[in-house]
C-alpha cells in the first residue's frame, strides 16, 4: 500500500486551484482502483498462505497472488506518478526508486507470462502455450 498511501495523502494536501487535487475524480479513482486492486490480491496471498499451511495445493492460488500482485503494484505505482506529476521523479519524494522496483515484479521471479501459461494449461485445461 506504499504507493496508495503516499497518492492518498499527496493528493488531500497537494492543493491547486484553491483545492485538492484529490478532489478530482481524474486523480481519485485511479488511486482508489489501485487500492483495491492491491486489496484483492492480498486476499488471495492469504488463501494461498491458508492452503500451504494446512500442506493442501495452492499453486493456482499461489500463481494467482503472484500476478495479481505484480500487476497491482504496478499500477499503484503508475498513478502514484500520476498524481505526484514531475515531483514522482524527484528523489526527495521517495516514489522513483520503487517505482523501479515495481516494475521488477512483472518479470521477476517468474514472468507473469509464465503464470498466464500455468494457469491457461493446468487450472483451465487448456493446451500447451509454449
Amino acid at each position: 500500500l506504499y504507493f496508495v498511501d503516499r497518492s492518498s495523502d499527496y493528493a488531500s494536501e497537494r492543493e491547486v486551484f484553491g483545492a485538492p487535487i484529490g478532489s478530482n475524480q481524474g486523480v481519485q479513482f485511479p488511486v482508489a482502483e489501485a487500492y483495491m486492486k492491491v486489496r484483492a490480491a492480498a486476499v488471495m496471498r492469504d488463501r494461498a498462505a491458508d492452503l500451504f499451511d494446512g500442506d493442501r495445493p495452492c499453486a493456482e492460488e499461489a500463481n494467482s497472488c503472484k500476478y495479481l500482485a505484480s500487476e497491482a503494484a504496478w499500477e499503484a505505482a503508475n498513478a502514484a506518478m500520476d498524481t505526484f506529476g514531475g515531483y514522482g521523479m524527484a528523489t526527495e519524494y521517495g516514489l522513483e526508486r520503487k517505482f523501479r522496483e515495481a516494475r521488477l515484479y512483472l518479470v521477476a521471479p517468474v514472468s507473469n507470462n509464465l503464470v498466464l501459461s500455468y494457469v491457461g494449461q493446468h487450472v483451465l485445461g487448456m493446451p500447451r502455450s509454449y
